[in-house]
């Protein structure tokens, strides 16, 4: 399905284009009762009107609202400034938005973004029906997510490869007892603790579920998450973690318990954070290209702006890699 157009709405209300143009734009020549019919055919197909059908911008100011869930996490950083240098590289601008990965706050920035931009990029936990409600027919990139909605399009993160190659690493290191603190939050558990089980069970591993623990996803979390594990399953000799900020944390949290990573713990995280190599020892993650997905997300705005040809789905894809530092 394409985006709904002006054409669309002219053919719903059994006017011309002209006829709509004017009712939208509520100039005096048209008739009430004509722009009323006009008004409700466009309301019920979710017809936005362009700023480039509108006359308002040229091409190379095109806006894109960009929704992170959380600024402070430095993947996100990451992503949102590898998504600010592709549109600069197209004279675009963006406009950043932190949800602070609450559900009342995304609800309040989708109540907003649709009347600033262009298009939406971005990390999204609403429903798709609530989020086309307020973006109406935006053309919107989820990050992370896949859509069902064939208006919409999706940049995926393909971590299953990574994560097998993660415990294939661990194992031949000699690790059989290993533990993993996921995120806190939900829907749990988390796409990458399945990932996590189904390599496990794949290389002949038998998992304790006790053997798995949500954390708060920050450093603090971390620590406190691996100091309630490590309490409860001294046993553990190596540790995957649902990113490099969690990881981060329970490398802290074990040095501060007298364990020597990687001797007494091999450490796993994932995003692959420029931040990672700074810590002791540099930590080993599966690391996400941020900015091929910075990137990807722009190019497939673009072509939802200009009615080009959908990409493949396996081309909007962003695979983790394993990639190898001190910590493991």
């Amino acid at each position: 399905m394409k985006r709904v157009t002006i054409n669309d709405v002219a053919r719903s209300a059994g006017v011309s284009r002209q006829t709509v143009s004017r009712a939208l734009n509520d100039k005096a020549e048209i008739d009430g009762g004509t722009k009323a019919r006009v008004l409700e055919a466009a309301r019920a197909l979710g017809y936005r009107p362009s700023r480039f059908a509108r006359g308002l911008v040229r091409q190379d100011t095109v806006t894109i609202g960009l929704v992170i869930p959380d600024l402070r996490n430095p993947f996100f950083t990451e992503i949102a400034a590898s998504a600010l240098e592709a549109a600069r590289a197209l004279d675009w601008h963006v406009v950043v938005h932190d949800t602070t990965d609450q559900a009342e706050q995304e609800i309040a920035t989708l109540r907003v973004i649709g009347s600033q931009v262009d298009a939406v990029v971005g990390y999204f936990s609403q429903p798709e029906a609530e989020i086309e409600r307020h973006i109406g027919g935006l053309p919107v990139v989820f990050l992370g997510r896949e859509h069902r909605n064939p208006r919409f399009s999706s940049i995926r993160i393909e971590g299953a490869q990574g994560i097998a190659e993660a415990v294939a690493h661990l194992i031949a290191a000699g690790h059989t007892r290993i533990g993993m603190l996921d995120h806190n939050r939900k829907p749990s558990p988390s796409i990458r603790q399945r990932w996590f089980r189904s390599a496990a069970t794949a290389a002949g591993l038998e998992l304790d579920p006790a053997w798995v623990l949500g954390a708060d996803q920050s450093v603090a979390g971390g620590a406190a998450a691996f100091a309630e594990l490590h309490a409860a399953h001294p046993e553990l000799t190596a540790l995957f973690t649902f990113n490099d900020i969690i990881a981060i944390g329970a490398l802290r949290e074990a040095r501060r318990l007298g364990l020597r990573v990687p001797a007494d713990l091999a450490v796993i995280g994932f995003d692959g954070l420029e931040l990672g190599a700074l810590v002791e020892p540099p930590l080993t993650s599966v690391a996400i290209d941020t900015t091929r997905l910075g990137r990807l997300a722009i190019e497939d705005v673009a072509r939802l702006l200009t009615g080009e040809r959908a990409a493949a789905p396996e081309d909007l894809v962003v695979r983790g890699e394993l990639r190898l530092r001190g910590s493991a």
